[in-house]
């Protein structure tokens, strides 16, 4: 099992709501625990019904090898290159409000400028770019939540 399909089996156990998970084969073990969320509490001044609801067990779950990419329409869009998320977070594209904003539409960056920062677990990572070009378009709104991997801008190569 290579680190792709690992990512993608952390991806599936965030995504799918199970708390933990086991998968044992050929001389390795991986075990995937999450912290189980809080119960949302709901108050109601009319009384509520509920019936039970019958729940797999999560060894039942079927476990795909790579969650499913969504397809993105060739257009135009194919000769920019993609800046994508390095981690899970909250994306902000200035340093705090008021403050300039890192990077905008029609700006030229370099590699190791910073374009964004996104805050994980109360840490604010400054995130460079790693291309030469122009920003086309910032594909995430400001103070938004954001998934590893996921695009945030489109670079126009120089």
């Amino acid at each position: 099992m290579d680190i792709n399909e690992i990512q993608a089996l952390i991806k599936f156990v965030a995504k799918s709501g199970v708390s933990e998970v086991e998968l044992e084969s050929k001389g390795f073990k991986i075990v995937i625990k999450t912290p189980v969320a809080a119960q949302q509490v709901v108050y109601s001044s009319a009384p509520v019904v509920s019936a039970p609801v019958a729940l797999a067990p999560a060894a039942a779950m079927p476990v795909s090898s790579a969650p499913a990419a969504p397809q993105v329409a060739a257009s135009d869009d194919s000769k920019y290159i993609t800046v994508k998320s390095p981690m899970i977070g909250t994306f902000y594209r200035a340093s705090g409000p008021g403050k300039p904003i890192f990077a905008n539409v029609g700006d030229e960056i370099k590699p190791g400028k910073v374009v964004c920062i996104i805050e994980a677990m109360k840490l604010f990572n400054e995130i460079e770019s790693e291309v030469a070009g122009r920003i086309v378009k910032v594909l995430v709104d400001d103070a938004k939540p954001v998934e590893y991997d996921q695009p945030l801008f489109l670079v126009e190569p120089i």
